[in-house]
């Protein structure tokens, strides 16, 4: 694709300005930031990807790993603030799910270890891990909230505060997860997903792009149940003090 062509492509971005000015919508400003943002944070990566993949060195792929992590961090943990340690719980988990998938997928040569493979991979892998962390936070203390009176109900009766949080945190780890479950349902149903289409695209052969993106689809669905789950059961005990209360007073949970 030529400059001319992506120059072409802002016809994109100018349609959905007009709308929003039409129809007094209020959404120029951010479509316009969006945009530029894009623009300039992707091109700057592009550089800097050539770099890494161009020096090979192992160095620059790890800080490139630690660089995304820092950055999923930093987003989901807005969503947790009412949790007690939530950057340290969130930075172990993305950490885990890095290691462990990587690890299976170096392990078993499936992917060759180089920057070409493990950039893009930790790169779906980390901002799936960063989307449903979000989506589990935001359900968790959601239900925690709600069900305040039922959680002391289970622990003045004797219950463990395992036991007194675990619907909350089944039905938060379920509610965060279905999307991902539910959209390899459809997949090549509904639509066809961006990998595949840009290796089609790319002139790639149809079935060994297919053949990857299986790859990528499970992949991403053992980044969802491991994310929502290790996070939840990280959480869930700073929820309560010593002595086995629910804390209710989210300035006592925050970093």
């Amino acid at each position: 694709m030529s400059i001319l062509t992506l120059s072409l492509s802002l016809l994109f971005v100018i349609i959905p300005l007009v709308l929003s000015k039409v129809l007094n919508l209020g959404l120029e400003k951010d479509t316009l930031i969006a945009s530029v943002r894009s623009i300039i944070q992707l091109l700057a990566v592009g550089y800097v990807l050539q770099f890494v993949f161009d020096s090979g060195n192992m160095l620059y792929i790890m800080l490139m790993v630690v660089l995304m992590i820092a950055a999923a961090t930093h987003n989901a943990q807005k969503k947790g603030a009412a949790i007690k340690g939530i950057i340290w719980k969130l930075i172990v988990t993305f950490i885990f799910v890095e290691v462990l998938t990587q690890g299976i997928l170096l392990g078993l040569n499936i992917t060759p270890p180089t920057a070409q493979y493990i950039i893009p991979i930790s790169g779906m892998v980390v901002g799936n891990s960063m989307v449903l962390a979000i989506l589990f936070l935001n359900r968790f203390t959601s239900e925690i909230e709600t069900h305040q009176d039922e959680t002391e109900l289970v622990l003045s009766l004797g219950g463990t505060p395992k036991q007194a949080i675990h619907s909350q945190l089944i039905t938060s780890i379920q509610a965060s997860t279905i999307p991902t479950i539910e959209s390899q349902k459809t997949i090549g149903l509904v639509q066809l997903p961006g990998m595949m289409s840009g290796q089609i695209i790319a002139g790639a052969d149809p079935v060994q792009a297919v053949l990857f993106q299986l790859l990528v689809l499970f992949l991403l669905l053992t980044t969802a149940v491991v994310t929502s789950i290790m996070l939840g059961y990280l959480s869930y005990p700073t929820l309560f003090n010593q002595r086995m209360q629910l804390l209710r007073s989210t300035d006592d949970n925050t970093e």
